[in-house]
């Protein structure tokens, strides 16, 4: 049968998602923990590859398991064995032609950004951080331009192993919070590092380097190079994954943080 299994994880001393033969990664650890609940081994298939660092609120992955449990096991017991940053939430049994990946419809990710001159102490390793202010509403004009479907090779990693850069732009917003700039961004997929980088590209555009209109240069020139650096990889959550309604997934606990009423 197959299991659906919805995952949290603080990423910090991680080495992202995807196994690695140090074994220090949440697929490697989620699997080492599901394998010995089944006593089968098991391997995951997830709908994001978060890098490392990067964290997830409602990260979803998949398994095939001979294994005959209660859906509650998987949950109770997984968790007894994993470190204190990485949560199973749920587990429910889902139809052979659910994917992880494949299903979803769209991905929304968070960037939380302390805008600050001193750097964070409390949040270290949990938000990102910029020190010079930044100009909201100018960042708010540049990331217009992001929305609808684009060739967004300027905002991806030379090591993106995508087969195209063309993807669909859903959603990008910006709020604040007191000293936290929160972006927030929904596409059907992104690149490797597209986030990142088009996180980098707004800062620049906050601090005044360039013009809001840069961005849609950028869209335009399809060059990586002409773009700013690959912002930190600790301001970045996997938020959301959504599917359609007819695979019965569970919803995820409210447990984001930077979403209060006042945010602006």
């Amino acid at each position: 049968m197959k299991l659906a299994i919805g995952v949290s994880y603080c990423g910090a001393g991680l080495e992202g998602w995807q196994s690695q033969p140090s074994g220090n990664t949440v697929q490697d650890r989620l699997e080492r923990a599901l394998s010995e609940i089944g006593r089968e081994t098991l391997s995951l298939t997830a709908a994001g590859r978060t890098d490392a660092g990067v964290h997830a609120s409602a990260q979803v992955a998949h398994f095939e398991t001979d294994a005959e449990r209660p859906e509650s096991a998987w949950v109770r017991g997984a968790n007894a064995l994993l470190p204190d940053g990485i949560a199973v939430q749920w587990a429910v049994r889902v139809d052979e032609d659910f994917h992880a990946r494949y299903s979803a419809l769209a991905r929304t990710y968070r960037y939380v950004l302390y805008n600050n001159p001193v750097r964070p102490a409390l949040l270290a390793g949990r938000v990102g951080w910029f020190h010079l202010p930044l100009d909201l509403e100018k960042m708010r004009a540049a990331a217009t331009s992001l929305v609808g479907e684009h060739d967004f090779s300027s905002f991806r990693s030379a090591e993106c192993q995508a087969k195209s850069p063309v993807r669909v732009m859903k959603d990008c917003t910006i709020r604040v919070s007191g000293a936290y700039l929160i972006f927030d961004f929904t596409a059907n997929a992104f690149l490797h590092h597209m986030v990142r980088n088009i996180v980098g590209c707004l800062v620049y555009v906050g601090k005044g380097k360039h013009p809001p209109a840069w961005i849609e240069e950028l869209i335009a020139e399809r060059d990586r190079r002409s773009a700013a650096p690959t912002f930190a990889a600790e301001g970045l959550y996997l938020r959301r994954v959504t599917y359609d309604a007819r695979w019965g997934l569970p919803a995820f606990p409210d447990m984001m943080p930077f979403d209060p009423v006042s945010a602006a």
